[in-house]
């Protein structure tokens, strides 16, 4: 089983417009709504892919349930209700650019006793879990150890980890030795202090993570995992809406490591699901088509042994 935590979840609103241009008035072409925040949208492309997946997190008031009950039928609803109402984002997609803009609230205060209350949730579930997914920003009042803390939790069960965030959660998620770490290469850059990706990839090794993928875009991923370096390269550039692109492929990285999939066929599969998610109209799907068209032909590419100076 994998478990996808969700902390700050979130009802999300897409809108289509022909050109996103500012300070202009806007003819929208397209409305969606549907529940989400990274966890989720993770684990509806879990459930695409045919693997039992429960959704946990927070969530509260009229928001949090539009948001439970928009999961569907696939997803195995462990939320903890809080106070307050859940936040909601609003994407941008312009269809003549291909690209998305977003805005994200910030999410509902949590009090330090629904905070607990999570923490004990959680180490039920994770007594089960094969895979705990750690992805997303903290509303206020989670302390920013969080991640740390579940990393922690979920290895004492025997779970493996994934952690995507970004800032002060990531660093301090580090310090827990997560199984795997994916910054985008914006969170790369702000995490690692450095321009250079690979710079970038062995501080967060040296920092604790047992493996980092960094997704760096149209330019694919970049992978060191026991002083292994490789670079999985998509095999067209893709326009459309890329918000669920780093969700799909940490989906992709759950199934490889709860099946043990070798790291360069879980790469070329990450690559080539991220790609098929920037075909679909919403984070959380992929065209499940362009899939199976893209995986032959993305390109691993070896680098060569490393020495980082990760620890054991």
């Amino acid at each position: 089983m994998i478990v996808t935590v969700t902390l700050n979840a979130a009802l999300d609103t897409t809108y289509t417009v022909d050109e996103l241009v500012p300070h202009y008035s806007h003819r929208v072409r397209q409305v969606h709504h549907r529940a989400g925040g990274k966890g989720v949208n993770v684990a509806r492309v879990l459930a695409e892919l045919g693997h039992p997946t429960v959704v946990t997190g927070l969530a509260g008031g009229p928001t949090g349930a539009a948001i439970r009950g928009g999961l569907g039928s696939r997803l195995v609803d462990a939320f903890v209700e809080v106070p307050g109402d859940s936040r909601r984002t609003v994407t941008v997609v312009s269809a003549a650019v291909g690209d998305a803009t977003v805005f994200n609230e910030p999410g509902p205060a949590v009090p330090a006793e629904a905070w607990a209350l999570f923490m004990e949730r959680f180490a039920v579930l994770a007594r089960d879990a094969s895979v705990v997914v750690l992805s997303g920003s903290l509303p206020p009042g989670v302390p920013d150890d969080a991640y740390a803390e579940l990393v922690r939790s979920a290895a004492q069960h025997g779970a493996s980890t994934i952690v995507d965030a970004q800032g002060e959660p990531l660093r301090l998620a580090l310090t827990a030795r997560p199984d795997v770490v994916k910054p985008n290469a914006t969170e790369l850059r702000g995490t690692a202090c450095t321009d250079d990706p690979l710079t970038g990839v062995h501080r967060l090794r040296q920092a604790g993570a047992r493996t980092v993928v960094a997704s760096l875009g149209d330019k694919g991923l970049l992978a060191v995992t026991d002083g292994l370096a490789m670079r999985a390269v998509p095999p067209e550039r893709i326009a459309g809406n890329p918000t669920g692109a780093g969700d799909a492929c940490v989906a992709a990285l759950a199934v490889g490591l709860a099946e043990g999939v070798p790291w360069p066929e879980l790469l070329r599969e990450a690559v080539a699901l991220s790609a098929a998610a920037v075909l679909h109209p919403l984070a959380g799907g992929f065209d499940a088509a362009a899939r199976t068209r893209f995986r032959p032909v993305v390109r691993v590419e070896p680098l060569g042994p490393v020495c980082d100076g990760a620890p054991a």
